[in-house]
């Protein structure tokens, strides 16, 4: 076990270092001018070509490369071009929001929706299990935007039980966190829901046509026993699969959630620099989520083996 982690770990570097290669070069290769853009639509051309060089723009692009590779070899993501700030402070000032409504999101999906689909293959051809899969086949069709919009205007508007927009963090109150965060938490719910119910309904099923579940049955043992000790615990780790890469998907998908509900995360800290063409920044942003992402899955391969003993690396 000890020894596949380290491998794994290991493997992070060539992976993440490709990464970060591709990102650079679509950036420098896509049009756009970031110095003409802060510069303004008044600036001369000597003021602009002035500006690129500050910014070390008119370095050649494998320098540019090499320059920031060093800075990232020292923990350094760099320093917005718009702002002048660290990009490393920038994400730190940001993330918690993020980071808060996607771990609110990802509990609430789960406690929803592992039920949800646990019902459905129990009663699977029934209406229970009909009901669960339209409500999937929902989740899965409307845009995350319209369920925030309709949200907002139910729950805000019509009834004023939560506010329409902002973000308050748990140290500001418990209370105040949940008011502000639930509604941008079941935007993003809705849809992982969906996908999370279906796929435990279709992981139960398989285990519970395996013999062992027939020889339980047999024996007499409840069929609630069966279906919570027997069947979902060895159904767990495709469900384990879903709920871990979900998470990494949340922060991902939490761009439009944030848009919508006016809140300064990572989000919105990407479609500013994207808007302004702040290669750093949005340098700093994929790499973090690509980060994220590896991270999650290699969680997820040592938490097989706590699932499921039969899994050895």
């Amino acid at each position: 076990m000890l020894g596949y982690i380290v491998k794994r770990i290991l493997a992070v570097i060539p992976v993440m270092a490709i990464v970060a290669l591709i990102v650079f070069l679509i950036l420098r290769l896509t049009p756009g001018d970031p110095a003409a853009i802060i510069a303004g639509d008044t600036a001369t051309p000597d003021q602009i070509a002035s500006l690129r060089e500050s910014m070390g723009l008119n370095e050649p692009i494998y320098v540019q490369f090499f320059q920031w590779i060093g800075q990232l070899l020292h923990g350094d993501l760099g320093t917005s071009l718009l702002s002048g700030t660290s990009v490393n402070a920038l994400i730190a000032d940001r993330i918690w929001p993020t980071l808060n409504i996607a771990l609110l999101s990802i509990v609430m999906s789960v406690a929803i929706a592992v039920p949800l689909g646990t019902l459905a293959a129990w009663r699977h051809g029934r209406f229970g299990d009909h009901v669960v899969m339209a409500i999937s086949v929902a989740g899965f069709s409307v845009p995350a935007f319209v369920v925030g919009y309709v949200l907002i205007k139910v729950f805000a508007a019509d009834l004023r039980w939560l506010p329409v927009q902002g973000y308050r963090a748990p140290s500001q109150g418990m209370g105040e966190f949940l008011r502000h965060a639930i509604l941008p938490a079941m935007t993003l719910t809705a849809a992982y829901v969906a996908l999370t119910a279906r796929m435990t309904r279709a992981s139960l099923l398989n285990v519970l046509g395996e013999d062992y579940i027939r020889t339980a049955h047999a024996k007499g043992v409840k069929d609630v026993t069966v279906l919570l000790r027997h069947g979902l615990r060895n159904a767990a780790v495709p469900i384990l699969t879903v709920v871990g890469t979900g998470f990494a998907m949340l922060l991902s998908g939490v761009v439009v959630v944030e848009s919508v509900f006016n809140i300064p995360g990572i989000g919105r800290l990407t479609i500013d620099a994207v808007m302004a063409r702040d290669y750093p920044v949005i340098q700093g942003m994929i790499l973090l989520t690509s980060g994220i992402y590896v991270l999650v899955n290699l969680l997820i391969d040592i938490a097989y083996t706590v699932f499921d003993p039969r899994i050895r690396y």
